[in-house]
């Protein structure tokens, strides 16, 4: 390796203290400078909003054959991003020992903080982890619960999760409380009520789910939270469809323990993920992986996964330079105008029903429609087969106490997507309906 090569790789800490390995926007995504930002010449954004949002889609590599819906599963990364997992794979493979253990791990740090600000909480409680699995399983399964113990989950939860909870209450004799709220609602109080009415003198941590992956609904954590925290009760919140989806904080929720993936909406590698536990609750959560000081302070004790993807790591400050250059709000605003354009064209068709509310305060990215008397499964299949328009089919019997009953499909678009994909999609459902 050249002098230069490695004088760029041991600075790359410091500089993805400002633009990942860029010094500059223009450098890391030519012609897309976000609304209101300084602008060098010969950029401009002159108020046409889908001349911008065409640049945001020049920055992927977006299929230009299949149209993909189902985003909030996993979503694709920028070029810069996918460019720059490229460099560090080829780099590492050079002497992995060498340019991984003494070169980029030291790099963890500065993209932290940039996590950090982005988050709107202090580095010193934030642990880098592969997903929104890793990071709940991991605060689940490291709590100091009891047998007798009790902790309120949802009919809506992630399965992921609620099956950690169930091999939790298999294993150590903790007690399982279903909230069942009834879901699309703008009725917060009713949902805040259907958590708050199962909380007992027993109750010693309430999981939420910000946004529910199965529907799109945005539910009143804050609102959750502060009423668990007037009795005493801890909070731990699902945010793996809010983060970078949402304008807002972790710590608007109200949480003492988060996690999401990031390799959702924030568009990083593949196999990335954020954990979050306020600062004074972090030596009380054991480790889901062995370390030297499992009852320790530091939050870095939750990443002794061993060898790990560094490239990845390294590569997720793209993802976050091209989430700041569009900007939070104007990121959310899209992504919601995206949701409704789709769904104001469809409401007419015959039989169709939507499971999530085309309103701001209690839908983002996640729409749902069903038609009456057609399976989830047979209408995705045909929408993939016919249009080459890729959703994923919801189905679920309602079993009370362990899951709701769903029947629809599931469209997630993200910043990428254009409305003249969106037109497919209408004229594929109108269509089918």
């Amino acid at each position: 390796m050249t002098t230069d090569r490695r004088s760029f790789i041991q600075q790359s800490a410091a500089l993805l203290g400002g633009l990942a390995l860029h010094q500059t926007v223009e450098a890391a995504f030519p012609g897309l400078i976000p609304r209101g930002a300084p602008r060098p010449a010969g950029i401009h954004d002159d108020g046409d909003e889908e001349a911008f949002w065409r640049q945001v889609r020049a920055a992927y590599a977006a299929s230009p054959t299949l149209i993909n819906l189902n985003n909030g599963g996993v979503s694709p990364s920028p070029r810069a991003t996918a460019e720059a997992l490229d460099h560090y794979t080829r780099m590492c493979n050079e002497a992995p020992s060498y340019y991984m253990w003494r070169i980029l791990d030291q790099d963890r740090e500065p993209l932290r903080m940039n996590l950090a600000a982005l988050a709107g909480t202090s580095p010193d409680e934030l642990a880098i982890c592969r997903n929104s699995t890793e990071a709940l399983n991991t605060i689940i399964f490291g709590l100091p619960l009891e047998k007798g113990d009790e902790v309120v989950v949802s009919t809506y939860d992630y399965p992921n999760m609620a099956n950690a909870w169930k091999q939790r209450a298999l294993r150590d004799g903790v007690k399982l409380v279903f909230a069942d709220p009834v879901l699309p609602s703008a009725d917060e109080d009713a949902i805040v009520r259907a958590y708050t009415d199962r909380f007992t003198a027993r109750t010693k941590l309430v999981h939420v789910t910000h946004v529910i992956n199965w529907n799109g609904q945005i539910m009143p954590v804050r609102k959750i939270a502060d009423a668990a925290h007037s009795r005493g009760i801890e909070v731990l919140v699902d945010g793996a469809h809010a983060f970078a989806v949402i304008d807002h904080k972790i710590t608007d929720t109200g949480c003492d323990y988060w996690g999401t993936s990031l390799h959702k909406f924030l568009c990083a590698p593949f196999g990335t993920g954020l954990m979050r536990i306020a600062k004074e609750k972090i030596a009380k959560v054991w480790p889901l992986l062995g370390n030297n000081e499992p009852q320790g302070g530091d939050i870095r004790k939750f990443e002794s996964l061993g060898t790990r993807s560094f490239p990845a790591e390294m590569a997720t400050g793209y993802s976050l330079d091209m989430h700041n250059l569009i900007g939070p709000r104007r990121k959310q605003e899209r992504l919601h105008f995206l949701k409704a354009y789709w769904m104001d064209r469809v409401k007419d068709v015959p039989g169709i029903y939507f499971r999530t509310l085309n309103d701001p305060r209690y839908s983002c990215a996640i729409g749902t429609f069903g038609i009456e008397g057609k399976k989830a499964t047979a209408l995705a299949e045909e929408l993939h087969s016919k249009w080459k328009v890729h959703t994923v089919a919801i189905e679920r019997v309602g079993v009370p106490g362990t899951e709701a009953p769903f029947n629809h499909v599931r469209v997630t678009p993200n910043v990428f997507t254009t409305t003249q994909e969106l037109d497919r999609l209408v004229e594929a459902i109108h269509a089918t309906g």
